[in-house]
């Protein structure tokens, strides 16, 4: 409520990005004990519909307190033009009659995707204060001490959060789901061993698991750039963050965590980081080759021979989505692939590849946009790192750049711009590593 006081009565549309921070890591756990407490679709629903209430609040707060909106000097860098490219091709595959879905289906799958879009352009136009900026990183670190805290908890008493939570129950009533899997959640909270994976106050492990980046990263940074008498605080982040990425269990995040190691140490010059992945990664092999259980070797085997039943199922959708891109190259709709509300079982074509999902719906040229913004935010982030000034900033881009490359293995196995955390909070901070290194190109050129 604090954020939407400030953003409708006191103008500061920017603290849209506190109440995302706030709000989207619980934001299935909110609404699951809402139902469960209230049986009332309804007031469920207005949960389900706030974050889209605020990010209307805070543009028309942008639009109506800023009355020099269009005396501002704005210079338009390649992300922005790609960005409003991809927009522009996605309007027209929502008004041209394009695919097998109706128009209500496109629209409110056009309406996910533009979130992206519209936390890019807040970041992109954010200012905030020294005091605003510790607030955020604070409740980013209080986050992900918390979920490992609850995580802690789970594995302690054997039980899911979502036991609790009434995950369920929302599930079979709201989203017309049935339970699934031996703890009567989905199958998605188990391995193929029957192993618990955890999701904490997440909405599922893949989502905790894809956020864990964000928390390592901010701990990391806050380490590397913090007095050492302060050190412990950063690296117990980095510890909480590394804990809950355990408990979730996603092989593909796992992954990305490496890879998110190696850049990190190749692009920012801190090449301690390879000594100590390589470590992790020994200490891993050697751990599963003469300590693990049979089934937890098997497991890890079978992964990487993709005969894991979730690798071949991942390896048989790339297929199929790639055989339509084939045979549709310039798209076959919006709402035809992936699994954001909206995409119908008889509709969907595909969807475990983020890069692929937009391949099939908008072609390949609508892919091709998505790659370049995703490749020139990361690069322009890392340029922002390099030449600002400001602590603060500097911080906010390296997190923008190093999360956005960790999370290129999951776009490859998920819909993963639908972890609303770490997609929409990634997103804006490359709009606002976009306009720090625009402000730092100006302040270069007028010397």
């Amino acid at each position: 409520m604090v954020t939407v006081y400030q953003i409708v009565f006191k103008g500061k549309w920017e603290w849209v990005i506190f109440f995302m921070i706030l709000f989207l890591p619980a934001y299935t756990a909110i609404l699951s004990i809402t139902y469960q407490a209230t049986s009332s679709v309804l007031l469920t629903n207005i949960f389900k519909y706030l974050k889209e209430l605020v990010l209307l609040l805070a543009l028309l707060s942008f639009v109506l307190y800023r009355k020099n909106i269009f005396d501002d000097g704005y210079r338009l860098r390649m992300t922005d033009k790609l960005f409003l490219f991809f927009y522009l091709l996605c309007a027209i595959f929502l008004i041209l009659p394009i695919g097998t879905a109706d128009f209500t289906t496109k629209a409110v799958y056009f309406k996910n995707v533009v979130i992206m879009g519209l936390m890019y352009f807040f970041g992109r136009n954010t200012s905030l204060k020294d005091g605003e900026f510790r607030i955020m990183f604070l409740m980013m670190m209080v986050i992900f001490v918390g979920a490992f805290g609850l995580n802690i908890f789970e594995k302690i008493t054997h039980m899911h959060f979502q036991n609790i939570s009434g995950y369920a129950l929302y599930n079979r009533v709201i989203n017309d789901v049935e339970p699934s899997g031996n703890y009567g959640l989905t199958w998605t909270f188990e391995t193929q061993t029957t192993g618990m994976r955890l999701a904490s106050f997440f909405s599922d492990p893949l989502d905790l698991a894809s956020s864990c980046l964000i928390g390592f990263s901010v701990g990391l940074i806050g380490y590397l750039t913090s007095k050492r008498e302060q050190s412990w605080l950063f690296i117990t982040i980095m510890l909480c963050s590394l804990g809950s990425l355990f408990f979730a269990a996603s092989r593909a995040s796992f992954a990305s965590f490496f890879i998110m190691l190696c850049f990190i140490a190749m692009i920012f010059r801190l090449y301690g980081l390879i000594k100590l992945g390589i470590m992790l990664l020994l200490g891993f092999v050697i751990y599963v080759v003469y300590f693990a259980s049979d089934d937890f070797y098997y497991f890890v085997v079978d992964t990487l021979t993709f005969e894991n039943a979730s690798s071949m199922g991942h390896l048989l959708a790339w297929i199929e989505a790639f055989n339509q891109m084939v045979i549709a190259p310039l798209g076959s709709g919006l709402a035809t692939s992936g699994n954001a509300s909206g995409v119908t079982d008889d509709l969907r074509i595909g969807g475990e590849n983020q890069f692929l999902i937009f391949g099939v719906q908008l072609g390949v040229l609508g892919m091709l946009l998505y790659i370049s913004i995703l490749a020139t935010g990361i690069w322009t982030a890392v340029k922002a790192f390099r030449k600002s000034h400001d602590t603060h900033l500097a911080r906010i881009a390296f997190v923008a750049a190093t999360v956005k490359v960790g999370l290129l293995l999951p776009l490859f196995t998920a819909n993963a711009e639908l972890y609303g955390f770490v997609s929409w909070v990634s997103w804006w901070m490359i709009g606002i590593s976009v306009k720090t290194y625009g402000e730092s190109k100006r302040t270069v050129l007028a010397r």
